[in-house]
């Protein structure tokens, strides 16, 4: 980084994770001129806005990996954020059922990874002691975390946002980019408002964030976007879980699978799934764009990864199609709640990196090239990781010079 005078940094993305990375440049050095570019007419619209506030432990993550060291690290330091700017931060614990003896190998086997990331406070529990924990709950044997929380990662964006302006950044709202290119030792990124000149790019585009890798996205990984649809349990059972209640996952795949997880605001929410959107910011289930579409199709990973998986697709296609189908498996966690006492509520798109070969891009994955930093994954727990992210990224920034 240029340490005589005042180097300007263009960050692309007004997410929590692009926030996060401008914050953490102001603190290190106060004199940098530091512009967010955000597409939205606010900030944190899109995977910010749509996850599930969860504070996550780091249970599932490969010891080692980034996402192992940055979760640990990042979830203290959202603990410390939400504590020190009064926002909603509640510990309220998670529970990782398995349900048959089917899951027990890889259930010893999250264990163990648990166990290496060092996760706070973990034990496991029998039957009855699940019951203790939840009431509602119904399992053989289950992974109590009770350091998991949940927040509004919202919130915290919005706030960060505020931090940046009063020290005397630009949030520039409505302002999409089209293009990022070297020019005579400095870079110029292409705005709908015009051209900005900076000395540095740090693009935190998340859903997009393939478009703005130039000559790198032909290589891969590509962005394939995933729709996550939520139901929301009526009042007169959101009290049937204290906090949350998650399956145990299946390591070939990403995603979670539906679970039960509490809102800072109050409300029981049973989700997410994960179908493939046909639009990057496609909420409805008829959302469709044909350039997302074009994309999807034309990438050889996604062949190579709907043969790997297309019997998970088929049974996430049935969950969103069928209320009773998404219950079926919801209820052999919480067998009091039925299809009766939810109702279909907000979504979410998750943006999964797919390399070539068709597999899924698992850690966090941040590349640097001329002048350019782009984080080319970053999915859960991103939210969580964030100021760690955004350490880690200002670290790889001010080495490469």
């Amino acid at each position: 980084m240029n340490v005589g005078g005042e180097e300007t940094v263009g960050i692309v993305g007004g997410g929590i994770l692009g926030l996060a990375v401008g914050r953490e440049l102001l603190r290190r050095r106060p004199g940098t001129r530091v512009v967010v570019f955000e597409k939205e007419d606010r900030v944190a619209v899109h995977q910010t806005g749509h996850n599930s506030g969860v504070v996550h432990a780091g249970l599932y993550y490969k010891p080692g990996s980034l996402k192992a060291q940055l979760c640990a690290r990042g979830r203290v330091m959202v603990r410390d954020y939400c504590a020190e700017h009064q926002l909603p931060y509640e510990q309220c614990g998670k529970l990782v059922v398995a349900v048959d003896e089917s899951e027990l190998g890889r259930f010893d086997a999250l264990e163990r990874t648990a166990t290496a990331n060092a996760v706070p406070g973990l034990r496991r529990v029998d039957a009855s002691e699940i019951r203790e924990i939840e009431p509602h709950a119904t399992g053989l044997v289950a992974l109590h975390s009770p350091e998991t929380a949940i927040t509004d990662f919202g919130a915290i964006a919005r706030t960060i946002a505020e931090e940046i302006e009063a020290a005397g950044g630009e949030v520039r709202l409505s302002t999409a980019v089209a293009g990022i290119e070297r020019t005579g030792g400095r870079v110029v990124v292409t705005t709908a408002r015009g051209p900005e000149t900076v000395d540095r790019v740090v693009v935190c585009a998340g859903l997009q964030s393939d478009r703005l890798a130039g000559g790198d996205r032909k290589a891969g990984p590509r962005i394939v976007p995933f729709r996550g649809e939520y139901m929301t349990v009526t009042a007169a059972k959101r009290d049937y879980v204290r906090g949350m209640v998650y399956p145990v996952p299946d390591p070939r795949y990403p995603f979670l699978g539906v679970h039960y997880t509490r809102r800072v605001g109050g409300e029981l929410e049973v989700g997410p799934n994960a179908v493939l959107a046909l639009e990057r910011e496609g909420y409805r289930r008829s959302a469709m764009r044909a350039r997302d579409v074009r994309d999807i199709l034309s990438w050889p990973g996604f062949w190579r990864m709907a043969r790997q998986h297309w019997r998970t697709g088929v049974i996430e296609v049935r969950g969103t199609l069928s209320k009773r189908a998404y219950m079926r498996f919801a209820q052999r966690y919480v067998p009091d709640i039925g299809l009766a006492d939810v109702v279909r509520a907000r979504s979410g798109v998750r943006a999964q990196a797919v390399e070539r070969d068709g597999s899924l891009v698992d850690d966090f994955r941040i590349t640097h090239s001329d002048g350019v930093t782009n984080v080319r994954n970053a999915p859960s727990p991103a939210a969580t990781s964030s100021f760690a992210i955004a350490g880690y990224v200002v670290d790889e920034v001010e080495r490469a010079g």
